[in-house]
């Protein structure tokens, strides 16, 4: 059976975040939830690790993709299955590291409704977007896959 939300395989991943946030700065200002005066320094100081952090690691995946000269677009097929960097730890660091900075992105800003909405995303994430992908990278890479699947978990 087909899965029914496939069709916004159609919106770029890295737009489903922006939209997805800027639904929770809709909401920000329909119902603002404010957080304590104590909470605001600790919420900028970790806004900027997870940020930083975020920011390194989608990047560093990117940048691997692009050496390697293989497609991030989900359902495309990949000439190259990229296993090295943080391909280590995780099959998908630019989505962990997007997820990162998003909620980085939140801490500066002090926003809560971004961050409510976030687990919404990862579950678009994790059961429509990523098993079309790791389709496409069985079906491309059969074994290879499959040994880097056993090795190394979806997220962390």
């Amino acid at each position: 059976m087909k899965n029914p939300v496939r069709f916004l395989l159609l919106v770029p991943v890295p737009w489903v975040f922006v939209l997805t946030y800027l639904l929770g700065v809709a909401l920000e200002h329909v119902r603002r939830v404010t957080i304590s005066p104590k909470a605001v320094l600790v919420s900028t100081i970790a806004g900027v690790a997870l940020f930083a952090v975020g920011a390194v690691i989608a990047g560093w995946g990117l940048v691997l993709f692009r050496k390697a000269r293989t497609t991030t677009v989900p359902g495309k097929v990949s000439a190259k299955l990229v296993t090295r960097g943080p391909y280590r730890f995780t099959r998908n660091p630019m989505y962990v590291g997007l997820v990162l900075a998003y909620l980085g992105e939140a801490g500066l800003l002090k926003q809560i409704w971004p961050v409510v909405l976030l687990p919404l995303m990862v579950a678009y994430l994790n059961w429509t977007v990523i098993p079309v992908e790791e389709a496409k990278l069985e079906e491309a890479f059969h074994d290879e896959f499959g040994q880097h699947r056993l090795r190394v978990r979806r997220w962390f």
